[in-house]
Parts: C-alpha cells; sequence; structure tokens
C-alpha cells in the first residue's frame, strides 16, 4: 500500500469513527489526511516532514474556523435551554396534536415527535390540537383551551 493511500485510508477511518466519538473533531483530522494523501498521490509532496506539517495545517485550520459551525448543525436537545426546569415541568402549556380519538377521558397525543397517553375532560377527536395541562409520570393531562398567558 502506498504512502498516499495509507493517509486516504486513515482518513476514511477518521471521518467514520465521528459516527461513534460525535466530539466534530476526529472529522477535521480525516479531511486534513485526505487532503495530505491526494498531494502525496498527486506528487505535490514527497517528505514526511512536509506530510504531516500539511496534515497538521489542514486539520487545525478546519478545527478552528468550521468547527462552531458544524457542532451548531449537528447539536440536539440540551437541557440548557430550558432553564432549569424539572423534566415533568418543561412540557406544561405546550401544545400537543390529538393521535388517537378519547373515549371516555382517555386518548393519546403527540408531543415533541413521542406518542403519549393522554386524559381530558374534553371531547377531542384525531388531529385536533390540545394543550398540556398536567404531566403524570408517562401520562398527559390535556386541554382542548390552550392556557393563559
Amino acid at each position: 500500500m502506498s504512502i498516499a493511500m495509507m493517509w486516504i485510508v486513515v482518513g476514511i477511518v477518521l471521518i467514520l469513527s465521528e459516527l461513534l466519538l460525535t466530539s466534530v473533531v476526529a472529522v477535521f483530522l480525516g479531511v486534513g489526511a485526505i487532503v495530505t494523501g491526494l498531494l502525496v498521490h498527486w506528487n505535490v509532496i514527497e517528505q514526511s516532514a512536509i506530510q504531516f506539517a500539511i496534515f497538521g495545517i489542514v486539520s487545525l485550520s478546519l478545527l478552528l474556523t468550521a468547527r462552531g459551525q458544524i457542532k451548531r448543525w449537528f447539536s440536539g436537545y440540551s437541557d440548557a435551554d430550558h432553564e432549569g426546569k424539572p423534566n415533568f415541568q418543561r412540557d406544561l402549556g405546550a401544545r400537543v396534536t390529538v393521535s388517537s380519538d378519547f373515549n371516555h377521558g382517555a386518548g393519546r397525543v403527540t408531543l415533541n415527535g413521542v406518542q403519549w397517553d393522554a386524559f381530558s375532560a374534553d371531547e377531542l377527536k384525531i388531529g385536533d390540537t390540545a394543550w398540556v395541562v398536567s404531566n403524570e409520570g408517562i401520562q398527559l393531562t390535556v386541554t382542548a383551551k390552550p392556557p393563559v398567558a
């Protein structure tokens, strides 16, 4: 295996390892290794010291300039977004969609893409909008009227 192919394989392995690491660092090292491998393949650079210098410069440059933006693209749910509210209070007042008709006060609603068992004194049908008024563990209580702000 040539030196160029080794750089490229290392780069691909680093990029794939990002799927497990999620630190958004290995991908930049992988891109640096691939760029170095391509430059070696095209006979632009040959000396080992220059190869490592190119690898370091490209990786560090990308890390410093692009990591913040890319990390924001992949950021998910964060507890910091909820100002310290306990889990059971975060969704109070949240708007939900009824996903099954309420029979005898019980039905199902969808909140944040997840279906929940729910109770309501209101007659609710599939597709209706409701609002969360309380959370009893894995069951919500909802109402057809929006909360007063």
